[in-house]
């Protein structure tokens, strides 16, 4: 009753809607939603309380649902009190380190203060520290963001994101990092038939309606993808959706504007039709192409 109150179950039943599979991250985020529910309760009845660690590692491939988390995560955090504004501010190192002296601190500075009340994602952060160079700038970087979680954690939320080797080995070179984070939640590459769903959801998100045969092209499609360098999940699957969308278009323009078939008019129902034809030609590109001399979306 208090998870509705609040709005908590909402923004999780949101993360059930947005996202496939990952069952394992979404206990994990259910998990610290409880933690803040009770922690909001016992406060409200005066037991000692503290604020516990909300800094956040993300460990996966690309594609894998790390983005949506942390939105989702910065939004349950507002509901709860724990962050004033709740919103999400990316930072990759471009957005946090310089090319020159003087010039690190503010920029990090600059993104800091923009995350303020919400949630800092910093993508690929195994990026801000060269170990071939200890004279980088991505340390001072690193020192002022250590120093805002540990200072201004009521009030920050810092969520660092990368492949969990990388990852692994950046803790390992940065130990007051890891220190820093309560929640580590690992994100697993997505199965074909989740892949499959996630297709679904997206043409049910942009009005589109994919035919049922075509579902099963597009599975073909995924399990060549996934062989081939570049996989990204489910951006590949939105690289693919958006590649059929136009497929779609070609060929209703075609049949409908050139060849003018019932004289020109088409139905609602042609201008949303993802056929197994759309799909099929973005696995022919794969089947007939070199997978040596190009990349594919």
């Amino acid at each position: 009753e208090f998870m509705s109150k609040e709005g908590v179950q909402d923004q999780l039943d949101k993360l059930d809607h947005d996202l496939v599979g990952l069952t394992a991250v979404k206990q994990r985020v259910k998990e610290i939603a409880a933690l803040l529910v009770l922690d909001k309760m016992r406060r409200k009845l005066g037991f000692e309380t503290s604020v516990p660690s909300l800094h956040m590692s993300f460990t996966g491939a690309p594609g894998t649902g790390k983005t949506t988390v942390a939105v989702r995560m910065g939004q349950i955090l507002a509901k709860m009190g724990y962050a004033r504004r709740g919103h999400v501010v990316l930072a990759t190192r471009d957005d946090l380190v310089g090319q020159y002296v003087g010039h690190t601190a503010p920029k990090t500075k600059e993104m800091i203060k923009k995350a303020m009340g919400g949630v800092l994602l910093v993508d690929e952060a195994y990026y801000l520290y060269n170990a071939a160079n200890d004279r980088d700038y991505g340390q001072e970087s690193i020192e002022i963001l250590l120093n805002v979680m540990e200072n201004n954690q009521d009030d920050l939320v810092v969520a660092v994101a990368g492949y969990k080797d990388r990852m692994d080995k950046f803790f390992s070179y940065i130990p007051g990092m890891m220190s820093r984070i309560g929640n580590h939640i690992d994100f697993p590459n997505y199965t074909a038939d989740e892949l499959v769903q996630i297709a679904a959801v997206m043409s049910r998100d942009l009005e589109y309606d994919i035919d049922d045969a075509a579902y099963d092209t597009f599975k073909n499609y995924i399990e060549e993808r996934m062989k081939l360098p570049y996989f990204s999940n489910a951006r590949t699957v939105r690289n693919a959706m958006d590649r059929a969308r136009m497929n779609s278009a070609i060929r209703t323009f075609e049949k409908y504007a050139i060849d003018g078939v019932n004289g020109g008019v088409c139905t609602v129902e042609d201008l949303k039709n993802i056929s197994a034809e759309d799909f099929q030609i973005i696995l022919d590109d794969i089947l007939d192409g070199d997978s040596s001399k190009r990349i594919f979306a």
